[in-house]
């Protein structure tokens, strides 16, 4: 983790230095003066770029990554753009960048902080990813920036408008079955599922503490199912439903621990969104919202395409690419196209079939 602290400190450095927070300075005068930020906290399925700027092997910063949209890889684990870029541009505000950019310079629209790999448990591939509790830390040090730039009140103001968006927990779980087993011996499948959540909502006061007050969270989608699920963790093809309960566990645990943290913290707004919901439909039934294929991954190896290898620089080098990707469900074995990341973004930001009790667009009219 010494690798990575060392560039906090460097790009808190700079962006102490030349943070400009006027929308002119780099061409966002047609956004609103009154603008909501978007902050994002996750791993892999949010993940903008911050592992390009460290040694990690929990990377998309090659081809065919980025293909559909950026024509170039940028770090996100898609074709082409994720949920929260979709968030951002139906909110009027520019691509949020990674935290660790090296030219980031205007920090008042939001941040993406965001890591692959990562876990809500500081255990999760420590040393090589940035975990949620770093994130949070993260958090701080552009929370003291905007207060330095701004001014306290200004930057209070800022803060207690902007929207907190997070996706993580799966590599908790994934972790613990793919990698180290004995994790799980340790605790009941309710203790350990606690032990997550409880991680979770820490991060989420942490962020109220300073200022927060609209957070919108996605539940677990149906890890046992997906290509890597079905293709590398089961090898046979079917789901891996070892993991289900603890996804059911975790999704009904979540919900449960936003409505106590409503009744708790004052101000506090929350959008719980079902991604589990939404995603299921599409892999068992493609053809009704507009896919031809939603168990396969469009690139990748083995059955289902669930080994972890789109673009060869894993150990495994050779690798299939579909020939059309609107017309799959799943880029590689763990993530979604950019096509089902649009239509899930139009669900949750105007919707309500798979957000209680706001919706995205709510939180950001606070």
């Amino acid at each position: 983790m010494a690798n990575i602290r060392y560039i906090q400190i460097l790009v808190f450095a700079l962006c102490s230095s030349v943070l400009i927070i006027t929308t002119q300075s780099h061409g966002h005068s047609g956004l609103p003066k009154r603008h909501a930020p978007l902050f994002i906290l996750g791993d892999s399925v949010f993940e903008a770029g911050n592992n390009n700027y460290f040694n990690t092997t929990a990377r998309a910063n090659y081809k065919p990554y980025g293909e559909t949209y950026f024509k170039y890889p940028t770090g996100r684990f898609s074709d082409g753009r994720q949920v929260p870029d979709f968030i951002a541009q139906y909110a009027k505000l520019p691509l949020i960048p990674p935290y660790l950019q090296p030219d980031l310079h205007d920090l008042s629209y939001g941040v993406n902080f965001a890591s692959a790999g990562s876990g809500a448990l500081d255990g999760t591939r420590q040393g090589s990813v940035i975990s949620l509790k770093t994130q949070l830390s993260n958090f701080k040090i552009v929370r003291k920036s905007l207060r330095k730039k701004l001014g306290d009140e200004k930057a209070k103001s800022l803060l207690s408008r902007a929207v907190y968006f997070f996706n993580t927990g799966s590599n908790d779980y994934l972790f613990a079955f793919d990698t180290d087993p004995t994790v799980l011996g340790s605790y009941s499948q309710q203790e350990y599922v606690d032990l997550v959540i409880g991680n979770m909502t820490a991060v989420v006061e942490g962020i109220y503490k300073r200022g927060g007050r609209n957070f919108a969270l996605l539940d677990l989608w149906p890890m046992a199912c997906v290509p890597y699920g079905r293709g590398t963790l089961q090898k046979k093809g079917a789901c891996f439903d070892t993991i289900t309960p603890y996804v059911t566990l975790h999704n009904k645990g979540l919900a449960n621990a936003l409505q106590k943290l409503e009744k708790k913290l004052k101000g506090f707004r929350y959008s719980f969104i079902s991604s589990n919901k939404f995603l299921t439909k599409r892999m068992n039934n493609p053809s009704k919202y507009g896919f031809v294929e939603g168990k396969v991954a469009c690139c990748g190896s083995g059955p289902y395409g669930g080994i972890f290898n789109c673009g060869g620089m894993k150990i495994s080098k050779k690798y299939n690419l579909c020939k059309n990707v609107s017309e799959y469900v799943f880029f590689d074995s763990s993530h979604p196209t950019e096509r089902v990341y649009e239509q899930f973004a139009k669900k949750i930001w105007s919707g309500n079939s798979i957000t209680a009790p706001y919706n995205l667009k709510a939180l950001f009219e606070n």
